[in-house]
């Protein structure tokens, strides 16, 4: 009887076929990566093949040199609202996000989203060869309604869940203020169903506690009680 990881494999093969057929930038492409986008549709193959082929039309528009320069996101980095440090238990790469140092007011959507795509691409690349997930923790002291920017919130998720599936592994929000829940239902409706769960409010008197069950010590951010410095991209 044929297992469950075997009838997978058979759809890749598959839906390598179809996509090939239909974009020859799809041979380019490995297994895996097709296997993600089938996950993330319920491995439904007429739907992930859909999703993939407009994801490789989306990838020689949004970036088309393959990589996004450092010199095209110059005003978001010098925020240092995101890092990208240490690894979990699982051996996925951590990403780091400090909400309240992004202002809307100041911000262009185009270089936001070319932040975030610049960030996925460096953390994709940062995975050891049986890792597929990362792991963020999205710290919100200080978070006020100057920073909140549902538009740009819904950017990333659309670039996220569209364009990056099934790398998310876990997201915990920390230092979480009342105001943000307001902006929090706002944006949920939008999450992917499959996605939802990964979310994981972390109140501050568990903050050290819950992150050490996915995080060793000397991986985590000494801001967080761990022994990680924290350094600039």
């Amino acid at each position: 009887m044929e297992s469950n990881e075997e009838a997978e494999w058979k759809l890749v093969a598959q839906m390598r076929s179809a996509v090939e057929a239909k974009d020859p930038a799809a041979k380019e492409v490995d297994d895996f990566m097709i296997r993600r986008f089938l996950r993330s549709r319920d491995l439904n193959l007429e739907k992930a093949s859909d999703m993939f082929l407009k994801f490789l039309k989306w990838r020689r528009t949004a970036v088309p040199n393959g990589f996004i320069a450092e010199a095209q996101i110059q005003n978001e980095l010098s925020h240092n609202k995101l890092f990208i440090q240490g690894f979990s238990k699982k051996g996925s790469p951590i990403l780091i996000a400090f909400p309240s140092k992004h202002y809307p007011s100041k911000r262009d959507m185009n270089e936001l989203k070319n932040l975030v795509v610049y960030y996925l691409d460096k953390i994709c690349a940062r995975m050891p060869g049986n890792q597929e997930k990362l792991v963020a923790i999205v710290d919100f002291q200080g978070w006020g309604y100057s920073n909140c920017d549902i538009r740009g919130y819904l950017a990333v998720l659309d670039i996220l869940q569209n364009y990056y599936p099934e790398r998310l592994g876990k997201v915990f929000l920390i230092h979480v203020p009342s105001l943000f829940m307001r902006a929090w239902k706002i944006v949920y409706p939008y999450i992917d169903k499959n996605t939802r769960n990964k979310f994981i409010f972390v109140e501050d008197k568990n903050l050290r506690t819950s992150l050490l069950e996915d995080i060793d010590e000397d991986q985590l951010p000494e801001i967080y009680g761990g022994k990680l410095k924290l350094m600039p991209h």
